[in-house]
């Protein structure tokens, strides 16, 4: 963990975590709301599964004198610093002209940028207009980041003994240079791990407190060089253990959370950062089986975390999004009497809805959420809003659950979705088992 390139003063090697990495987000978009700062999020997970810690993220409007102001405050603190936007062809796109003044480094032409961005242009059957060969000014002493979703290049600036990155602001542009050069180049300077800095544990269906009260024992036993970390999500919960001294080896941090992995049994999820759905993908691949949704209150969410799923058609029939009673009847052949007598917000509903999901759509497996999600929808029958209900068709029996959950329409959606799939995630492992399958249950959560 201990890094042989040091930026900065001569001295000592340092830790990676005792790296100081700053990132400057630039955009009148960022500050305005008309865009989420979704670099802040991704860079700093990226730096972080690596063994660094993002000290500080300012978002700077594209004035001129803010972005040159900024930099050089991070510029004189920061051993590493990132920007994100402002590389583009446009009047607002100042943040190359900027820095490199501050740096007192040239900007030069480069005329293999400019033909990647001409050959781009022909390809999509557009005409480039002279305003993009902007962008294929580069650092006179630097490096070239190349785009192979864009026109705007990165750059890469070593200099005082530090590291300047600067990225464009499309996210589709942004993460694949992260990953797989920006990582690598860190990397190789040891300023980054090469590995995950951590060991992550998913979980679900078991809270925060409850989850740390149950895994303390075998912290404990770890010693002192342990370091453990909980980020909760909506119906999930996630535990790192690392060592940043590096007291504890790789090996000996996957000896831990085996361990906590079999005292949590079928709360424990799995290791890294697969979603529930790619869990359950994954299951039903094994098995050979395929699965259907149909939704009300989650308005296909549902569906999409199963088609965010690379190969989906390989295990997933689809899905069927049916707020009104006539679509239920007629898309999955629900009883007009039982919606009568039931209401679409129910046990029975939700059973029926699962059945007519499966047999319509020829899945061995399906899924039905319906549910009050939001404050315009009072509730009837006793039921208030937060109220879901969801249904489970499996090859040994089809069952419901009630789940009441409070919050906005927002926040139950997904704990409704994440719900949904952490159940079928149990039924399936219990079929891989070769266990036999609950009897039918009514579950409030709350």
């Amino acid at each position: 963990m201990v890094s042989n390139v040091q930026p900065g003063a001569a001295g000592p090697p340092r830790l990676v975590s005792q790296i100081r990495y700053e990132l400057l987000t630039l955009g009148d978009e960022l500050l305005l709301g008309l865009t989420a700062n979704g670099h802040l999020t991704f860079i700093g997970a990226q730096l972080g599964r690596h063994g660094a810690l993002l000290r500080r993220n300012v978002t700077i409007t594209d004035e001129a004198d803010a972005i040159a102001a900024q930099f050089r405050e991070s510029w004189a603190r920061a051993d590493i610093v990132i920007t994100t936007g402002g590389l583009g062809p446009t009047c607002d796109d100042r943040t190359r002209d900027v820095v490199a003044e501050v740096l007192g480094q040239k900007l030069v032409f480069n005329a293999a940028i400019k033909t990647a961005i001409e050959e781009r242009f022909a390809r999509h059957g557009r005409v480039m207009t002279e305003n993009n060969l902007k962008q294929a000014y580069v650092f006179e002493r630097g490096e070239v980041l190349n785009n192979a979703n864009g026109t705007a290049p990165g750059l890469w600036v070593e200099q005082d003994g530090k590291v300047l990155i600067m990225l464009p602001g499309p996210p589709n542009e942004l993460h694949p240079m992260f990953i797989e050069q920006v990582v690598p180049r860190l990397a190789a300077r040891k300023l980054l791990l090469d590995r995950e800095a951590y060991v992550q544990m998913r979980t679900a269906g078991v809270g925060e407190s409850a989850l740390e009260t149950r895994l303390q024992p075998i912290f404990d036993r770890a010693g002192p060089g342990l370091s453990v970390a909980y980020c909760a999500h909506q119906g999930s919960v996630d535990c790192r253990v690392s060592s940043p001294t590096g007291a504890l080896s790789a090996p000996e941090l996957e000896a831990i959370a085996a361990e906590c992995a079999r005292l949590l049994g079928d709360d424990f999820v799995g290791y890294g950062h697969h979603s529930l759905a790619r869990v359950c993908a994954d299951l039903l691949r094994a098995q050979e089986k395929r699965l259907a949704v149909v939704e009300t209150a989650t308005g296909g969410l549902l569906a999409h975390a199963f088609t965010e799923v690379c190969g989906a058609c390989k295990f997933f029939a689809g899905g069927v999004v049916c707020c009104s009673n006539d679509a239920k009847m007629q898309l999955l052949d629900v009883p007009e009497c039982l919606l009568l007598q039931h209401g679409a917000v129910s046990d029975e509903a939700a059973v029926a809805m699962a059945t007519g999901a499966a047999e319509t759509l020829g899945a061995d497996y399906a899924l039905a959420v319906t549910g009050f999600a939001g404050a315009a929808e009072q509730g009837v029958s006793g039921n208030p809003v937060g109220t879901i209900f969801i249904g489970l068709f499996s090859p040994a029996g089809v069952w419901s659950k009630k789940l009441s959950y409070p919050g906005p329409r927002s926040t139950i959606k997904v704990r409704a979705v994440n719900a949904a799939l952490d159940w079928l995630r149990r039924e399936l492992l219990r079929a891989h088992r070769g266990e036999t399958t609950p009897a039918r249950r009514t579950e409030t959560m709350r």
